[in-house]
Parts: C-alpha cells; structure tokens; sequence
C-alpha cells in the first residue's frame, strides 16, 4: 500500500527518532518477542548513539527503517565468541540491524528501497562486508539479495536467526539481479490499470482534455449555449422532450423523480428485484409517496403479465416507478413493454436508467420521467444528474429549491452554480456514444468469460454494460477482487450487496477496448489455473 509517493533518507529529526523507538518496540516486542514488553511501547536500541537510521517515510510517517554501524563490539560478537574467524581476513566489516517496515507497507517497493539506500551507503564507506542476524522467517529474502549464512543459529526459542554475512564481491555479482528483482517490484506497483467499473468508468483523452479546459462562469453566454446545445443532444439520444442537467449525483435525480411524483397525489407501484429497486422504495418512503410494491428475490424476473394483473386489481394505481437496468444484477427491465402497458392505462412511467443510458438503446417517448448520470454508460466524469421529461415544467414552491424540476426548466438547467468543466466534459462524450459497439464488446467478453469457466447471471437480454459473475462457495470474491486489483485490474466487489452474495461484476460502460480485455482474461487465466 503505497497512497503517496515515499521519502527514503537518513533518519535526523527528535520526532523521526521517536517514531523509530515506537516501531522498534512494535517489530521486536510485539512481532518478534525479543524483548521484554513495558508501559511506554517503546524500544531504545543498545546501540543507538552508534546507529545510523536508514528510513522510509509516507509523508510524516515513518513506515520502515534499517541500521548500520561499524563499531567493535557488534551484536553478533556477543552472540558468535569467535566471530572473526567466520570472516575473511581483509574484512572491513559493518553490521546491519533492525529491519523493520510496518505491516501495511511490506507488500510494497519499501524493503528493496531501504535495501537499495543501505548498499550505496555500505559502499561509499567503504565497508567490504556486511553482516546481519537474519530472522529465521526471512532467510530466503535476504540470500536471494546474496546474503551467506555462517556459524550457528543464535537467540532464542521464540526469536532465532541465522549469523549471515554479504561480501563486496557478492553484492556485484547479484547487484543486476537485484535491481531488476525490484524494477519488477517497481512494474508491479504501478500497473497500467484496466477499468471495469460501473463508476467512474473509464475515460476516453478526449473527454479528459476537455474536462481540463478552463473553468468559464455559469452564468456566461458561451456556457448557456453551450448547455442548451447539450441538453438537446442528450434528449435526441433518448427521444425525450426536454433534458435538464444538474450539479449530482444519481441519488440526487431519484429525489427529484420523487418529489414530482409527490405532487400527484395518487397512489403508485414500484417494481424491485435487486439493490436499485429497494432504493426506490427508499426514496418513496423518505418522501411518503402513497405506493404498492412487487418485489421479487435479486434477480428473479418481474413478467409483464404479472404487473398487468396487479394493475387489475388495483385500478387505482396513476403512477409506476422501477429501474431499467437493476446494476446490482444487470437485469434489464422491458422498458418498451411497460410503455405499453401503461399508455393504455394512462399511467405515468417513471424509469431510473443510470446504467442504461448510453449502453442500451433507450427510447423516453412515452416515459413521464426519467433519470441517468454523467460518469456511467455516457463514459464522462461522475458529479452530474440528467432528468428527462415529456411536458414542460413550472416550479411548485412546495418542493424544496434544489430538488424543484420546475427551477432548472426555466433557467436552461443553470438555476444555480454549475460546472463548466463537468458539461464540457459530458459534452465531448456523448458525441463518443456508440451503442452498438458496447453490444458486439460485451457479447464476446461473455462468451469469454463463460468458457474461462464463470457463471455469469442471465442471458443475452440482460444488459451488456453489467456482467455479473457468481462465484463458487470456495472463491472468496474479496479475495479474488483484490487479487485483480493488484494485476490492476477494476472490478466491482466492495459493495456490501456484492460481497454478501459473492458476487463481482465487469461493467462495458467505460471507453474500453478488446486489447484490454484480452490482456484481462489472460490474466484471469492465470489465476483460474
């Protein structure tokens, strides 16, 4: 875990030497039980006037350390009473002690680093040999830097080591091996990222060049026209009348949908098989909608003929809500079907598709309102909520400013402050939508995935943007996404829904291409064999 570039240098502040004692005490009292515990959870080395501190630093904290000195009597010599006829005759020696890097950081480039650092110092003073009380738990590290064991295990029964010594002559011979054994490391820790997510997706150069522009006033003709322009491509993309764009998120555009259903008055059905449906019956009861709900088991079918029979029974229903692509599963609702039926019956269809717009064709004729987000199948950054909808709209002073539809209707979506950079952005990638090639992308990572042997959920009408794969009871989805996130790459697995049905998913929402999925699969490859 490496969140900031990390400082290596020679250890010299009071507060840098504190930060020693305390790791000191952590790795040889707490780790390895060298040493008697105290009160102050602090170690002071014998040595320490004489050490040189090699250190490793995130920012202000110290995350690892190693020592060097050269002064007669070393630890060893107390440990080895002939230590000197283990060495060579020409021997300048030094000993190194107390290697010591937190537990988070020891996945990361910082031993090689601190290794690094130590041998250039070992070198300039001049030292020919280097020893070192290996722990037993590590002795195949350090002879892969070309360290030789010698002499007997010293310590205790809790904390051995092995007497190891590394000549001049050695370190030359293994330095190439060395360094690339940590350029390896270096390419390892900064893998060229692969993004499967379904939020933030990846970005075309595009879309982030124009996200860089500079920030122009919201209030500015260039900016208003450029978001009428934008409102009315994204409209046309959708065959909807009007398009409203704001400053939010998704969960920002449902509260929206809700309050206008508020002011209905009527009773509703909200349609649930999964996460986003449930959240839907959140937003209802946040804002005490009067409402039916079918729900189902996470992705078990919702037919039409099953709504058509409820609305039969309840003929009081005015309104349905539910959500066209069910991210959570990538189950995808019929939305031409419930248009149907409920223009028959002169009920007003609200549709959550913030996974559907830009990965599936979508028509809105029809739909009373609906909803979608910048940073998902449009492939722009996350931070802006699309609204659409078929009839003009006046504000209604009973809806709170900035959840009123009606306020960002008649100021041209810019009631309030805006991001020019986030529309400039979104503006650039909906001119990039291309439908088509997300469904052709999609298709063949599945029928990859299925012969790399993954359960995928449903078929060929779920939707391509959200491939959700089921994992067997004895793969820990966790632990396989975290495996992918190491390889670089992205996948969705960390959300609670996920993680408690040992689910992850591969979302096609992004500006994603068949060169990097292959080099995915490979890789998953690997790790199925």
């Amino acid at each position: 875990m490496e969140p900031h570039k990390l400082t290596y240098k020679m250890a010299s502040e009071p507060e840098e030497m504190e930060q020693i004692y305390k790791l000191n005490y952590e790795t040889f009292v707490e780790e390895i039980p060298q040493h008697h515990q105290n009160e102050s959870r602090r170690l002071v080395d014998k040595f320490d006037e004489e050490n040189v501190y090699l250190i490793a630093k995130d920012q202000d904290k110290v995350v690892g350390m190693i020592t060097v000195r050269s002064n007669r009597p070393f630890s060893l010599d107390h440990k080895l009473a002939n230590l000197d006829d283990y060495l060579p005759n020409d021997a300048n020696p030094c000993e190194i002690r107390l290697l010591a890097v937190k537990k988070e950081y020891r996945k990361t480039r910082v031993f090689f680093e601190l290794a690094n650092m130590l041998m250039n110092y070992c070198l300039e003073k001049n030292y020919n040999i280097a020893l070192i009380s290996g722990t037993d738990r590590q002795i195949r590290l350090y002879k892969k830097i070309g360290f030789e064991p010698f002499g007997p295990m010293v310590g205790t029964k809790d904390a051995m080591f092995q007497p190891m010594y590394l000549t001049k002559a050695k370190f030359e011979t293994t330095s190439k091996a060395f360094s690339k054994l940590m350029d390896q490391r270096k390419q390892k820790q900064v893998p060229n990222i692969i993004n499967f997510l379904p939020g933030p997706v990846s970005i075309s150069k595009e879309v982030e060049q124009a996200f860089q522009n500079t920030p122009v006033s919201h209030r500015s003709s260039d900016f208003i026209n450029e978001m009428n322009t934008l409102r009315t491509k994204i409209a046309e993309l959708v065959n909807a009348n009007h398009a409203q764009i704001l400053v939010g998120t998704g969960t920002l555009a449902n509260d929206l949908v809700a309050a206008q259903i508020k002011q209905l008055a009527e009773k509703g059905l909200i349609l649930a098989n999964g996460e986003f449906g449930e959240r839907l019956i959140d937003h209802a009861e946040r804002f005490k909608l009067s409402y039916y709900t079918m729900k189902k088991q996470w992705n078990e079918p919702i037919p039409i003929k099953e709504i058509h029979d409820f609305l039969e029974q309840h003929q009081e229903i005015k309104w349905i809500w539910a959500v066209h692509c069910e991210t959570s599963t990538g189950y995808l609702y019929d939305l031409n079907a419930l248009k149907e039926l409920t223009k028959k019956r002169n009920i007003k269809l609200c549709v959550d598709a913030c996974s559907s717009v830009g990965v599936v064709p979508v028509d809105f004729h029809d739909v009373y309102l609906a909803s979608t987000v910048s940073g998902k199948g449009l492939g722009a950054y996350p931070g802006l909520a699309i609204l659409f909808h078929q009839k003009p709209m006046t504000p209604i002073s009973e809806i709170p400013r900035y959840l009123d539809l009606g306020q960002y209707a008649i100021a041209d979506s810019v009631p309030y402050t805006h991001s020019s950079n986030l529309v400039a952005a979104l503006h650039v990638a909906v001119d990039q939508v291309n439908i088509e090639n997300k469904s052709t992308l999609a298709s063949a990572v599945r029928n990859k995935l299925t012969k790399l042997g993954f359960t995928i959920l449903g078929n060929d009408t779920y939707s391509p943007g959200i491939l959700t794969l089921s994992l067997a009871e004895d793969i820990s989805s966790k632990t396989f996404g975290d495996q992918l996130k190491e390889k670089g790459i992205l996948v969705s697995y960390e959300s609670n829904y996920l993680l408690k049905r040992n689910w992850i998913q591969f979302a096609l929402m992004g500006n994603l291409t068949w060169d990097e999925c292959e080099r995915s699969f490979k890789v998953l490859h690997e790790m199925v064999e």
